[in-house]
């Protein structure tokens, strides 16, 4: 892949951490890739938001950390084998990625009570198959369901060494159950089953509660200074 294919984004707002500046270097967004050069740009620290692949690129914040777990080596921690055993009752169904009104349904709940006021909330049909769904790549929408009703939905990418989660959604009259982390360890079971190596969780970020959560998953690794540690790493500032 050429370097003249990458692009770097002009300053905005960052959506993580407040009063701070963000860039991101991204790839043209008609671009046409294949699952080989998908999967090194997510082994290199790239994510997927539609047909739009990016990393954060800021120059005086390197907090966004891309991490990923073994999924062969990971084992769950006491609280994640009580998650397990509330949800040893629904049923992990994988459907192929495209439009669904009950998805999109669940996907509006889940916004407006997770995000309320914000801008995704509003989501169109279009919007949301724009987000979730790009024609060049191999994605799945994992079903967690109780009998027949729908309870979560995880969006995961199939890549050459691993599955990388997209983004899930749930059903936020269920707190106790707490799908969005029974989602994440599904998805680790499944990269198992299918030989894979890893599960990509996208972006850890310390001092964002909403992104903090990854940490919970032991062993991590962490991308930087372009190599997979087994560490969180320490950063300085770029010149």
């Amino acid at each position: 892949m050429e370097a003249t294919e990458i692009y770097l984004s002009h300053p905005h707002p960052c959506d993580y951490l407040p009063q701070r500046e963000a860039r991101m270097l991204f790839l043209a967004p008609e671009l046409e890739l294949s699952m080989a050069d998908y999967s090194h740009l997510v082994a290199k620290g790239f994510r997927r938001s539609g047909r739009l692949v990016y990393r954060p690129h800021c120059s005086l914040c390197q907090a966004c950390v891309s991490v990923r777990i073994p999924v062969h080596r990971f084992r769950p921690d006491r609280s994640q084998r009580r998650c397990l055993q509330r949800n040893r009752d629904l049923e992990l169904i994988a459907r192929p990625a495209q439009f669904r009104d009950e998805h999109y349904d669940l996907y509006l709940r889940y916004l407006k009570a997770r995000h309320p006021g914000g801008d995704m909330a509003e989501s169109t049909p279009e919007d949301y198959t724009d987000f979730l769904i790009c024609s060049w790549c191999d994605t799945l929408f994992y079903e967690l369901r109780l009998r027949d009703r729908l309870l979560a939905v995880a969006v995961v990418d199939l890549l050459d060494d691993g599955l990388s989660a997209v983004y899930t959604f749930f059903d936020p009259d269920h707190p106790r159950r707490g799908l969005g982390t029974y989602a994440i360890l599904s998805e680790i079971e499944a990269a198992r089953r299918m030989g894979l190596d890893y599960l990509y969780l996208g972006y850890w970020i310390a001092e964002c509660d909403k992104m903090a959560y990854k940490h919970r998953f032991q062993p991590l690794e962490y991308y930087a200074d372009g190599r997979w540690l087994t560490h969180p790493p320490t950063f300085n500032p770029r010149s």
